[in-house]
């Protein structure tokens, strides 16, 4: 009888203590650990676990919770395209692309750590956009913040700071971002005071943060961007600095998907276009998703 007693007196102070345990978490700021601590706490109890494993569980629940918010947080921030992964990439439809450089810029970020740059070229729809989109969740699942934005957006937010007197502070913001993509470069027109705000940009983060530049035309046709010829030589000339370069000479990515597809609806085998076929369809446009 006694043994009952204090058997549930001593029940009840485990109560108290695991009530006081979840709201001292809260008071430091651990959710997980709150969360879990009672049935884990129940366990060890069970099973007779010293009090370093069951605080080491604890922690590594925390830890690995904070991870994964981290990384769905940063990967929100980046606007990456939805649905563009490298398994979802057909390396087959663009010979001209290694499928093993790009696997390594995506599994190894160490181009980071040397402010290098990345360069895609290629005609419309040939999947620039598709690959730079698609290297952007493993880079943010190692750590690394990313975004990407359209050059034209990025322009415009850029003058816009410029003429606040905030150009300083918005080229410090995006410094945040290990891995910056302005995607359809070569799709900027804009007047000589409006394209400086680039000029100025990519200096600024060479060697010291990254880029990932997509484009439908390549460095010699980059006048149209940059009015002063000067400017364009210097900003090609600090871009291929240590750069990596894709070219994706291939036919229309979208197109041959189309293709196949338009192919399967009809009960046909899906094939690629042939040469004959793609001289007399010239048609396609990048639409921001090349």
């Amino acid at each position: 009888m006694g043994e009952r007693i204090m058997t549930r007196k001593a029940d009840k102070g485990a109560g108290v203590d695991t009530v006081r345990l979840e709201l001292m978490l809260s008071d430091l700021r651990l959710p997980t650990m709150r969360r879990h601590c009672t049935a884990f706490a129940e366990r060890a109890d069970r099973e007779g676990w010293p009090a370093a494993r069951f605080l080491s569980v604890l922690a590594g629940h925390e830890i690995e919770e904070r991870a994964r918010r981290r990384i769905q947080r940063h990967l929100s921030e980046a606007k990456l395209l939805p649905g563009k992964t490298l398994a979802g990439f057909d390396f087959g439809a663009v010979p001209t692309v290694s499928k093993a450089q790009v696997m390594a810029l995506a599994a190894g970020d160490e181009w980071l750590d040397r402010g290098a740059c990345c360069l895609a070229f290629g005609p419309p729809g040939t999947g620039k956009s598709h690959l730079a989109s698609a290297i952007g969740p493993a880079l943010v699942e190692n750590g690394r913040r990313v975004l990407m934005t359209r050059t034209t957006d990025l322009v415009q937010r850029l003058q816009t700071a410029r003429r606040e007197l905030a150009l300083e502070h918005m080229t410090a913001r995006l410094d945040r971002f290990h891995l910056l993509i302005p995607d359809d470069f070569a799709y900027v027109r804009r007047d000589q005071a409006e394209t400086s705000v680039l000029s100025e940009l990519i200096p600024a983060r060479c060697e010291r943060r990254s880029l990932m530049i997509t484009a439908n035309q390549p460095f010699p046709e980059w006048d149209g961007i940059f009015p002063d010829r000067t400017m364009a030589v210097a900003a090609v000339d600090r871009l291929v600095h240590r750069a990596a370069i894709l070219e994706l000479n291939a036919e229309s990515y979208r197109r041959i998907e189309a293709t196949r597809t338009s192919r399967r609806k009809a009960g046909r085998p899906a094939r690629f276009a042939t040469a004959k076929n793609t001289a007399k369809d010239k048609t396609g446009t990048d639409g921001g998703t090349g």
